[in-house]
């Protein structure tokens, strides 16, 4: 039985949308502030990176017909195990800084407390998860908010006048280019527990098999290109804001984008797309991580769901007894980029294990494409958690 397109489309939604959090709404708008018209060079560089390293572990999952900790533990036992905490446990801290992102829409929409309104939120994504067929109702869910923030983001974008010229120049000759900016424009697009949603998503929906490859990569590039879409009209808001020589407030540089483009309307819209984007993101955060201990969850298939909901109310839970741990999170978005480099290593071995693919011969350029990305992305991973250690040990 061919599977509907619609599961191609929401598992593009549901990996799109898990990278389109908080975190992405801050960093795109730091990175401009930064660079300029130069960030659109890291944007494309970013974007060939996620779309090599997303095609090769989504095309390997699909053809393995296995989750990626069951691929890893084929590879050498344990590796596995070791994945599958890496990712519950980045998970969970993402998560507690997408339910704060909640609260915080929420209160610049309504004037709620933060803490009341993540509650809400969090309430909500358990209700998604308990419909009697959540898989579509997380494809519908994640299509329909990330479809409206790209059109609260072209909004926003047209209002703020930007130089579009001059960042099309710069996006293929830059005046700057800033190896950090890659490392955590490609963590925070394909990093933890976000290079494996959609490819999970279509594992779940038993889209399996090499004759399913082609749509397969058609999803992979849908969802990367919604991404960058929402990026790039992010970063041409933004550029149109500090190219007048508007100051962003610190304390909240997106929040800044919008309000300074569109006055208090763009400061309600951005209430309204950060909310968006941090539900969808604990959609698909805890979907994902929640996948990586199929094998400790008895009747896996009935139970999965349950799991899910506790997942999201521990999340909610602690960042209601604590509050957002600024310090974690920032480590945390370290990690997902070292994540993604031990994870293209271990899907890139898979590959030379015919029992593992049963058989299928991996198309040499892709395998080429991995393996250079996979050392690039070590390099890259390795560069950015040192740092983040050693702040650690000192203190």
């Amino acid at each position: 039985m061919k599977p509907a397109k619609s599961v191609f489309t929401g598992a593009a939604f549901l990996m799109a949308t898990s990278a389109i959090g908080p975190g992405f709404l801050t960093t795109t708008t730091l990175f401009t502030a930064k660079l300029m018209a130069s960030f659109g060079f890291t944007i494309l560089v970013a974007t060939v990176i996620d779309i090599i390293a997303q095609a090769n572990i989504w095309r390997i999952i699909t053809v393995a017909n296995k989750p990626a900790q069951a691929i890893a533990n084929q590879v050498t036992p344990g590796l596995g195990t070791v994945l599958s905490a890496l990712i519950i446990g980045g998970g969970m801290v993402f998560n507690i800084g997408n339910i704060a992102g909640c609260g915080l829409g929420l209160q610049v929409l309504f004037g709620i407390d933060v803490i009341t309104g993540s509650c809400l939120s969090a309430g909500l994504a358990m209700v998604l998860f308990s419909a009697r067929d959540a898989g579509k109702a997380i494809d519908v869910f994640t299509r329909m908010l990330g479809l409206l923030m790209i059109v609260l983001m072209v909004y926003v974008a047209v209002t703020s006048s930007p130089p579009v010229g001059k960042a099309i120049y710069r996006t293929f000759v830059p005046e700057v280019v800033d190896v950090m900016s890659v490392i955590t424009i490609v963590g925070g697009t394909v990093g933890g527990y976000i290079t494996f949603a959609g490819a999970h998503r279509l594992l779940e929906a038993g889209v399996t098999g090499r004759e399913n490859l082609p749509q397969v990569h058609k999803s992979t590039i849908k969802g990367i290109a919604i991404v960058t879409l929402m990026r790039l009209l992010l970063f041409i808001a933004a550029l149109g804001v500090v190219s007048k020589g508007l100051v962003l407030d610190k304390s909240n540089p997106a929040a800044s984008v919008f309000e300074l483009a569109a006055g208090r309307v763009g400061y309600i819209l951005f209430g309204l797309v950060i909310w968006a984007a941090a539900i969808t993101s604990v959609v698909g955060a805890s979907f994902t991580s929640v996948s990586f201990a199929r094998e400790l969850i008895p009747d896996y298939q009935n139970r999965k769901n349950y799991w899910v909901i506790g997942f999201i109310a521990l999340a909610a839970l602690l960042f209601a007894l604590y509050g957002k741990p600024v310090k974690v999170l920032v480590f945390a978005g370290a990690l997902n980029g070292f994540i993604l480099a031990f994870a293209m290593v271990i899907m890139m071995a898979a590959t030379r294990k015919p029992d593992i693919l049963a058989g299928y011969r991996y198309p040499v350029l892709w395998f080429v494409l991995g393996i250079v990305i996979s050392v690039v992305l070590v390099v890259f991973g390795c560069m950015a958690i040192y740092p983040e250690l050693t702040k650690i040990y000192r203190g």
